[in-house]
């Protein structure tokens, strides 16, 4: 029986999952959001919302921890001056798990996995492109040879 027993093994060993989760929980700090299979989402939760707790503690021992358990500084740094000052006011449930049906080559579940406050940017509108006389116009002779001071005048 599994009683108590909470590390979900995802079939990989205890080094490949161990690196593997730091490496998702890296992503999710500096990209905000990932897509992965649920299962691959549930686990990277817990370590992503343990680091956060980290974070928030913010001294340097809890700093060194999370340097431990993510390997990477620029990813650690991020953390603790973006995602958990933005973090203060919650007592947890730093992240949200979206799910979006199954994967067509394997059938896997695939998810969504990002931080509750983050806001995904707007989509761009395309612009209608102008014909060629547009792009083609000539340059007045001499304006590349100018500094921009020299263009004020």
């Amino acid at each position: 029986m599994r009683h108590r027993n909470k590390t979900i093994k995802l079939g990989r060993t205890s080094e490949h999952r161990a690196a593997m989760l730091a490496n998702m929980v890296c992503d999710l700090v500096i990209s905000k959001r990932i897509t992965t299979t649920l299962q691959k989402a549930k686990a990277a939760r817990s370590l992503a919302e343990r680091m956060v707790t980290l974070g928030k503690r913010g001294d340097l021992a809890a700093r060194r921890l999370a340097i431990s358990r993510i390997h990477r500084k620029d990813a650690v740094a991020q953390l603790f001056s973006d995602v958990a000052p933005a973090m203060k006011d919650r007592n947890g449930g730093y992240t949200r798990i979206y799910k979006l049906g199954a994967r067509k080559s394997d059938g896997a579940e695939q998810a969504i996995l990002e931080w509750v406050n983050y806001v995904p940017p707007q989509p761009v509108k395309k612009v209608e492109k102008k014909g060629k006389a547009g792009k083609d116009k000539p340059a007045a002779a001499g304006d590349d040879q100018k500094t921009e001071g020299e263009k004020k005048e």
